[in-house]
C-alpha cells in the first residue's frame, strides 16, 4: 500500500469496478473486510458495494461455495498501481497465489474495468477477459454500474447479465459501509504517469 501512496497519479481520475470473492475461513467476512479496506486506498474514493452473492464454484466442484460482490471505485491510481494495491489486500487475508485456477480461495480481488480501457500487460487484462462467461461477476457487478455500460470488446452490461445463466447466484446480505468513502487529490500529473514496470501478477 505504500508504494501505491507514493505512485504518480493519473491527471483525470477514472472509474473502475472491482469483483471480491472468498470461499475459506469465513469469507462472509473476508469479503466484508476487503470491501472496508478498499475505503483506504489511496488517492480513491469507493463509492459503492454491491449486495453480498452466494454462488456456486466454478471449477472443481469440491470446494465451499463463494461469497461475492462487487464495488464501484473512483480513482487516480494508474492500473497496475491499483492492482499491486489489490494484490496487498489479499496477501493480508492470506491469498497464496500458486498458479492454481478456479481454487478455493481466502480472498480473490478483480479489476474487472478500469474506465474504457482495453489494455493487455503481463498479468493484467483490461477489461479482465471472462466477465461476459460470469453470473458471479454479472449479477453483483449490475447492482453498482449503469445498465448500458459497455464492456470493451465484450458488449452491455444489462445484456451480458441477461445472458448468462444465474442458477447458484442468490443474493442474501447487504454490506453496511458509509460510503461514499476516500480522498481523491486535486492536483493534476501528466495523463500515464506511473506506467512503469508491472507487478507480478496472475489473472484469477
Amino acid at each position: 500500500m505504500n508504494d501505491a501512496a507514493h505512485t504518480p497519479l493519473l491527471a483525470v481520475p477514472e472509474t473502475v469496478y472491482i469483483g471480491l470473492g472468498a470461499n475459506l475461513d469465513d469469507p462472509r467476512a473476508h469479503v466484508e473486510r476487503a470491501a472496508a479496506e478498499l475505503m483506504d486506498l489511496p488517492a480513491s474514493r469507493l463509492e459503492q458495494v454491491s449486495w453480498l452473492y452466494r454462488t456456486a464454484p466454478v471449477g472443481p466442484a469440491d470446494q465451499p461455495d463463494y461469497i461475492n460482490a462487487a464495488a464501484r471505485l473512483v480513482t487516480r491510481l494508474p492500473p497496475r498501481a491499483l492492482l499491486a494495491a489489490l494484490q496487498a489486500i489479499e496477501r493480508r487475508h492470506g491469498r497464496v497465489r500458486d498458479g492454481t485456477r478456479w481454487g478455493p480461495r481466502t480472498l480473490d480481488l478483480d479489476m474487472l474495468l478500469f474506465g474504457a480501457r482495453h489494455a493487455v500487460w503481463p498479468g493484467l487484462r483490461l477489461p479482465h477477459p471472462e466477465i461476459h462467461r460470469r453470473a458471479f461477476v454479472l449479477v453483483p457487478l449490475a447492482d453498482v454500474a449503469p445498465a448500458v455500460l459497455d464492456i470493451p470488446g465484450q458488449g452491455r452490461l444489462e445484456t451480458l447479465r441477461a445472458a448468462v445463466p444465474k442458477d447458484g447466484v442468490a443474493a442474501f446480505a447487504p454490506v453496511a459501509l458509509p460510503l461514499p468513502a476516500g480522498e481523491l487529490p486535486a492536483a493534476a500529473v501528466p495523463a500515464g504517469a506511473g506506467d512503469g514496470q508491472p507487478p507480478r501478477a496472475a489473472l484469477s
